[in-house]
């Protein structure tokens, strides 16, 4: 099925969080919580939607997924030189789309995205004792950049180093 990237509008503030709240629960379920469901609301969300952070896969006019696509990150990054790096959270696949093509569709666009803005890397972290995504990042040709604590959580930092895209 062929899997398109669109910006979340201000319309989209509720499909993105049902998105996320549904990775989120998926999560919970295998006792492997994520995100605090805090974290997920429409109300906790709308403002970086309406900034137009957030982009959707959509398949068949369906949103399969979600991720958050920044062009800073001080949080989890503050020591990265600006325009350095794209940034992206919090990437989410509904369950019928798991397994798919929509993850991986996701990161392709955000590694040509940082591209075609020039930026030299993308970069995302985790927590640092996920290793199955760790694994996930690695395989997808990320490189693990350093640990890092954020408040209560140690994460692990990964970079991938993309090419410029020339304009036709």
């Amino acid at each position: 099925m062929d899997i398109s990237i669109r910006q979340a509008g201000p319309g989209d503030s509720d499909t993105v969080s049902s998105i996320l709240v549904e990775a989120a629960s998926w999560l919970i379920e295998r006792g492997t919580p994520m995100w605090r469901a805090d974290e997920l609301g429409t109300d906790r969300i709308v403002n970086d939607v309406q900034d137009g952070l957030f982009f959707l896969a959509e398949a068949g006019g369906t949103a399969a997924g979600a991720i958050k696509f920044q062009l800073s990150d001080p949080v989890f990054w503050p020591d990265m030189p600006d325009n350095d790096s794209a940034y992206v959270h919090r990437l989410a696949v509904r369950r019928s789309f798991a397994g798919g093509t929509a993850s991986a569709t996701l990161l392709a666009w955000a590694v040509q995205r940082t591209a075609s803005l020039g930026r030299p890397f993308l970069r995302l972290d985790c927590e640092a004792s996920r290793a199955k995504l760790r694994t996930l990042y690695e395989r997808l040709g990320f490189k693990h950049h350093s640990n890092r604590q954020v408040g209560p959580y140690a994460v692990a930092r990964y970079q991938l180093a993309v090419k410029a895209v020339q304009a036709p």
